[in-house]
């Protein structure tokens, strides 16, 4: 596959990752070992503390505004089924696609995020978003109008403590006098923005990078047109951006050749519970993995 050199315009090398969202707890170890051997950057997992009964928001990236999951589907805690891959494979990196932040207060994210930089010698970025469900944010008590500010200023406080030592925070949402938190992160971990709203793409311009969900080859294009205004905007174009689009559930190297053109630095295998339903083998999901990097002509995963 064509690739990018590093630093040519603020971009990163063409990467590819795996989706592994959906995905039963018991199957993730095993197929973060296969996508390891099969040559993927990197697995993302996705966020929900709980499903609500009944839920009245519409999801945002399907057509009837219904979810790709159900409540019986399971949705692991994140940085806990990172840690644990982590300590299964020696180069895959590992993201949330995307953890709602705002649901959290920042310290604990802090917390859980440091805690896996360590434990996989550095091998995670930190894929965030605002979220859609607001029966979540009733149950836990949490603004759901004030999630952006939330999600921003939380990001703010995760960056202080990740930094050692001891910091205070005086902010509109969150307020503490001097602390120190340890571990902290072994390396520096971009904070990547999830989301298609403009408001979203006006975000991640001003962070390390985006993360796409459920794009067609045409609103992928048209966000990372929009991404590339921000960023010069911004006077951040010459700065490391990643740019990881979900462009339909096949593998298309034509498209990939195109949209790598427009500014994307990485792609997603949408995960195998969209294809395979729910309940589906291990070894099917396997198979399908494999398929999938074959229709891709095959990458290294540089």
């Amino acid at each position: 596959m064509p690739s990018r050199a590093p630093g040519a315009g603020g971009l990163l090398p063409l990467k590819f990752w795996q989706a592994l969202s959906f995905t039963e707890t018991d199957q993730l170890i095993p197929l973060a070992r296969h996508c390891e051997e099969l040559g993927f950057h990197g697995v993302f997992l996705a966020d929900h503390v709980f499903v609500p009964g009944r839920i009245t928001s519409r999801y945002p990236y399907s057509s009837d505004g219904a979810p790709p999951f159900t409540p019986e589907t399971e949705h692991p805690e994140p940085w806990a089924a990172i840690c644990a891959m982590a300590q299964a494979t020696t180069r895959l990196w590992f993201s949330t696609a995307v953890y709602l932040s705002p649901l959290r207060h920042p310290l604990h994210v802090a917390k859980s995020v440091a805690t896996a930089s360590v434990l996989s010698q550095g091998r995670i970025a930190l894929g965030i978003g605002v979220g859609w469900v607001r029966e979540e944010f009733d149950v836990l008590g949490r603004s759901f109008g004030a999630r952006g500010a939330l999600l921003e200023e939380g990001v703010e406080v995760m960056r202080k403590v990740w930094g050692g030592g001891m910091v205070e925070h005086h902010g509109p949402h969150f307020e503490f006098a001097e602390l120190a938190m340890a571990p902290t992160p072994v390396a520096p971990v971009p904070i990547w923005i999830g989301g298609r709203s403009e408001v979203a793409l006006r975000r991640a311009a001003r962070y390390d990078g985006w993360i796409g969900s459920g794009d067609t080859p045409e609103s992928a294009a048209g966000a990372l047109a929009t991404l590339r205004a921000h960023r010069e905007a911004a006077h951040r174009s010459a700065e490391p951006f990643e740019a990881i689009v979900a462009a339909g559930p096949a593998p298309d190297p034509a498209l990939f050749r195109r949209l790598e053109a427009a500014g994307a630095t990485a792609f997603v295998s949408y995960p195998p519970a969209y294809s395979l339903g729910a309940g589906a083998s291990l070894e099917a999901k396997r198979r399908h993995v494999s398929e999938w990097v074959a229709g891709a002509g095959g990458f290294d995963g540089a």
